[in-house]
């Protein structure tokens, strides 16, 4: 398998890696032994980096990977954010106290002497304003807590300061058939200061699988009834801020032009690896055959330029004047 390289850690990670928020909670009911299964099969199938955050499931999310840790041999990368347990989330509340009481609290749910990758996970704008913020993350690394840092963001105006700062190691952004901007605005500035491009919610939270319909309906713990609107946090996280019904509309579009033979899991994880910029994209996976088709997404060929101008096309018709300009 392709193995990319990230940032500048000089770690080779899988193009298509492992989002562990289904696993943690806020999509649904899941059993601890579906969530094992898929995170074996993950490694099993080459998976060498996981993604994760203190909050998925209040931390059951990293105790997962940690027990994954000690039921396997093969090492993995583990990547984890720190920030969205404020109450208030505000800027203020990225200082010292806060950020080292964080990462405290994601070493003892991983189990880990030092963690590989903490990201500020989807700060306030400010926050990236506040050089003292990232500052602190580079006395994290001299404390030998952390060995790289990165962020996470809503909007490439905050990716493209993020890498402004030095240490700076990756950017997790969502980019997606549903979120073109990035590629835009953002991907080739990224690569001139060799920063790695985590490529979330890649499934635009499941619609670009192509499973719903105008009557799906969801649990009331999941993130996709409950913020279908932007109600709990922002609203360009679930379904990447696309309304539902032009969603759908979309998708069946997507699907006429799916090249024979693929599913459309397979073509919109195959077209966000089109993007050389991109390090890896980390579906989720609750079960093992969604880790299956996820990966198989990999060794598929890439596809041709009329295909990448017909996706393009569907972006321009359904999504862009409702989205581009948001994020």
């Amino acid at each position: 398998m392709e193995y990319r390289e990230l940032g500048r850690t000089g770690w080779k990670i899988s193009p298509i890696s492992f989002g562990a928020w289904a696993i943690g909670g806020t999509w649904g009911t899941i059993s601890d032994r579906d969530s094992l299964a898929a995170l074996h099969r993950a490694l099993e199938l080459g998976v060498n980096f996981f993604d994760t955050a203190d909050v998925y499931g209040d931390g059951h999310s990293e105790q997962l990977l940690s027990r994954l840790r000690r039921e396997s041999s093969q090492p993995f990368y583990v990547a984890t954010k720190i920030g969205r347990r404020l109450d208030p989330h505000v800027a203020s509340g990225y200082n010292r106290a806060n950020l080292t009481a964080f990462v405290e609290r994601n070493l003892k749910n991983l189990g880990m002497e030092t963690l590989d990758l903490v990201q500020l996970h989807c700060p306030p704008t400010e926050v990236f304003y506040m050089p003292e913020v990232f500052g602190i993350m580079d006395d994290l690394v001299t404390a030998g807590k952390i060995r790289y840092y990165g962020v996470s963001v809503e909007k490439v105006e905050e990716a493209l300061k993020a890498i402004a700062y030095d240490n700076v190691q990756s950017v997790q952004i969502i980019f997606n058939a549903f979120r073109h901007r990035p590629a835009e605005l953002f991907f080739e500035q990224a690569q001139k200061r060799r920063v790695g491009i985590l490529a979330r919610v890649p499934l635009a939270s499941g619609m670009l699988t192509g499973k719903f319909t105008a009557q799906s309906a969801f649990e009331e713990d999941d993130h996709r009834h409950f913020n279908r609107h932007g109600e709990a946090f922002d609203r360009g996280e679930t379904f990447s801020g696309v309304d539902f019904g032009k969603g759908l509309q979309a998708v069946q579009a997507l699907k006429e032009i799916c090249p024979e033979g693929m599913s459309l899991v397979q073509f919109a994880l195959r077209w966000i690896l089109m993007f050389d910029a991109v390090t890896c994209a980390i579906p989720g996976a609750r079960r093992v055959d969604q880790v299956g088709e996820n990966l198989s997404a990999r060794d598929l060929a890439p596809l041709s330029p009329p295909t990448m101008q017909a996706v393009a096309d569907v972006y321009n018709r359904y999504i862009r004047e409702s989205v581009h300009h948001y994020w």
